[in-house]
Formats: C-alpha cells, sequence, structure tokens
C-alpha cells in the first residue's frame, strides 16, 4: 500500500476538508437533488444534473481522502533528530549562487504543497535535490530553466 507523508498541520486540513464534505456540502448536494427531482420530467431537468454530478464529485473526493488519511506517514518534524540535514517537513533556506537570491520553503506532501505560501512538494526537482543534504553545502538542481546551483543556508526543524 502506498503511504502519503505529512506534517500534521496537513493531516488536520484534510480532516477538515472531509468534515465540510460531510456535514455540509453532502446534505446541501442531497437537498438540491431532491428540490430537482420535484419539478419533475429528469431527463430534461439541468438543476437535477447539475446536482448529480456535484454528487459524484463530493462522494469521489471524501473516498479520495478517506483513503489518503488511513495511508497517511504523519511526521511530527519537530520530533526528528536535528542534525542540520534536510529531510521532509524541515522548512530550508536556500541561496541561488548565481543571482544571490535567498528562498525560504517547507518540504511538504503533494496535497499540502502550495508554491505561494512556500510550501513544495516533497516530489519536487527542488525538493529532491536538496534531501540528504546539510547546511552549508552547495547542491546542483536541474530546473525547468536549466540547473541551477544553490547553497543550503540554514534547515530549521519547526513543528
Amino acid at each position: 500500500m502506498q503511504r502519503y507523508p505529512m506534517t500534521p498541520q496537513g493531516e488536520q486540513a484534510l480532516k477538515d476538508e472531509l468534515q465540510r464534505l460531510k456535514s455540509e456540502d453532502r446534505p446541501r448536494i442531497i437537498a438540491a437533488i431532491a428540490e430537482a427531482r420535484a419539478h419533475g420530467d429528469l431527463k430534461e431537468n439541468a438543476e437535477y444534473h447539475a446536482a448529480k454530478e456535484q454528487q459524484g464529485f463530493c462522494e469521489g473526493r471524501i473516498q479520495e481522502i478517506e483513503a489518503k488519511l488511513g495511508a497517511a506517514d504523519v511526521i511530527e518534524v519537530s520530533k526528528l533528530q536535528q542534525d542540520g540535514r534536510v529531510v521532509f517537513g524541515v522548512t530550508v533556506e536556500i541561496e541561488n549562487l548565481d543571482t544571490e537570491e535567498r528562498r525560504s520553503y517547507q518540504l511538504v506532501g503533494d496535497d499540502e504543497a502550495d508554491y505561494k505560501i512556500n510550501k513544495i512538494s516533497i516530489n519536487s526537482p527542488i525538493a529532491r535535490g536538496l534531501i540528504g543534504k546539510r547546511e552549508g553545502d552547495e547542491v546542483k538542481i536541474q530546473t525547468p530553466k536549466g540547473e541551477v546551483e544553490y547553497e543550503i543556508m540554514s534547515v530549521k526543524y519547526l513543528g
């Protein structure tokens, strides 16, 4: 069975989404289907077909989240051995050696990744290139724009 690494915050976000889907979205969709059925002929009832499509999406997402939570490998980064190595869950600050631009990223699971808030997937090219390296190491990472050389400035094991 495939395991899904995630932070405790990522696990909580999935649980919150699951709760919302079951307690808010599912009842709203069921009510919409019942209302659309009351309008009569279902063959040409756009509201009914739209509600059924929403129901299919909602139920599919519920199953997907339940499967991921069942296979979750929740990693509490603050409890890991803090030896300066880049591992899942850490926040790493890197400097592009050509431009001297610094960026800070937290390495998270696929479902948690959000580049806008500096959370990148553990499966991204940058994260894969950083895993196992230490503070002070220089690393070459193949990006869509070509090979980029970075120095790891800091590794933080935040909870």
